[in-house]
């Protein structure tokens, strides 16, 4: 594939995909979730009523087919173009068909099914995810874990993460801006981080946002705007939100910013998602959220983000929140095997730019010959290969220690049995 076959489908590429917003097309209409929680506290909970309109991008989509079908299947570059074309135009076959079951087939096309099983390992996501719930059930309410207090003020979080963007980002201005719109707390691109106005943050919140949106989701996004021969790297193709949220979420636990709750919220998501495919409606996973400890609110922002399609009567559904805890699996485990195998650099190539696991693979000549460039932006924990190469040697050991049959009086046990050898 030649230079300017190149060049011309990556720009081709990035012009087709401007109007392919994902969660923008799904945003529910504002007062949506207070109307539901009025209902609900009265006593008279009701499907909220969402009518949805799809947007017609049958231009976007005809010229990303023909993207693909001229990218070089047997070239690395050839390959990436293709699969981020492909991936953009069934995101837009998906917006198209909301409140459809093609909607629902379009998103687990593009985001994959939480009950799907690894191959070679016999386990799926739903198996973490139960997994993570039943390790942290009995620490639920436990006094000796206090809850987290959150007393920050949007006005002086955003401030707070200005200056930290500002120091870390050097040559570029990440703005930070305030939005009464959004569900989540925070949102990254590259130009800007968006935090939900009029939410309150606590200070593992400014761990976590920091760690997960800005040092991952931005740093990406604008490192992948600096490869001058494939721009469209700097895209966040909807193939690469697994790939993101598994690098996100990690540098949450490697760097500390991660608590139960949070960790039990991702699990959540995963087995709400699944139930929400088998047919349960918006009130049902709501009454799941609410009686796994979350409060309303955030039971009605958890559920919100499963039936973004529009319909709320169950089986028809955006399948993205599953993707936290299948990307930190897949993600976890490539870097295991990378380090495993001397080629730490993989690791290095996944934060320049918007990457799956795959692109790193296949792309990886290109970056030993220079044609793509290194990260500008790389947080700490992943640059230095000793460091994580230290922290995944442990985590591979631990992972071999059985406690199920084990109790602390056994620490009293072992002292014993060492005095009497």
């Amino acid at each position: 594939m030649n230079e300017s076959k190149i060049r011309e489908l990556d720009k081709a590429l990035i012009e087709a995909s401007k109007g392919i917003r994902v969660l923008k097309a799904l945003a529910w209409p504002a007062g949506t979730e207070a109307d539901f929680i009025k209902g609900w506290s009265c006593g008279n909970p009701r499907l909220p009523d969402v009518q949805i309109q799809g947007p017609n991008l049958s231009s976007n989509i005809e010229a990303l087919d023909a993207i693909a079908a001229q990218a070089d299947p047997g070239h690395p570059v050839g390959i990436f173009l293709r699969e981020t074309a492909m991936s953009y135009a069934d995101a837009g076959r998906m917006l198209e068909s909301v409140g459809t079951p093609d909607f629902t087939r379009y998103s687990i096309q593009i985001y994959g099914r939480p009950d799907r099983q690894y191959k070679n390992q016999q386990v799926s996501p739903v198996d973490g995810a139960k997994f993570f719930l039943s390790v942290t059930d009995d620490l639920l309410g436990n006094p000796q874990f206090p809850t987290t207090v959150a007393k920050i003020s949007d006005e002086d979080f955003a401030k707070w993460l200005r200056a930290e963007m500002d120091e870390f980002f050097t040559d570029d201005e990440v703005k930070v801006v305030l939005d009464p719109d959004m569900s989540s707390k925070a949102l990254a691109g590259s130009k800007r981080i968006r935090l939900r106005a009029g939410a309150v943050f606590s200070q593992l919140d400014k761990d976590q946002l920091l760690h997960h949106e800005a040092f991952v989701h931005t740093a990406t996004q604008l490192n992948g705007k600096k490869q001058k021969n494939l721009r469209s790297l700097g895209l966040g193709a909807p193939r690469t939100t697994r790939t993101q949220e598994g690098i996100a979420v990690l540098a949450e636990l490697i760097t500390g910013s991660i608590d139960i709750s949070r960790l039990r919220r991702v699990a959540l998501r995963v087995i709400a998602v699944t139930m929400a495919l088998e047919g349960a409606d918006f009130i049902e996973v709501f009454r799941f959220f609410l009686d796994a400890g979350q409060t309303v609110e955030e039971s009605v922002r958890s559920t919100q983000r499963i039936f973004r399609s529009g319909d709320v009567h169950g089986g028809i559904v955006f399948t993205k929140d599953a993707v936290y805890l299948q990307g930190l699996i897949e993600v976890h485990t490539f870097m295991r095997l990378a380090i495993r195998d001397n080629r730490s650099n993989l690791i290095h190539s996944l934060f320049a730019g918007r990457l799956t696991l795959a692109d790193s693979l296949r792309l990886d000549r290109m970056f030993e010959s220079g044609w793509l460039i290194q990260p500008a932006y790389i947080p700490g924990w992943a640059s230095d290969s000793m460091r994580l190469a230290a922290m995944m040697a442990y985590s591979a050991f631990m992972t071999n220690i059985q406690i199920d049959n084990l109790k602390l009086e056994r620490a009293i046990e072992f002292e014993e049995e060492l005095r009497m050898a």
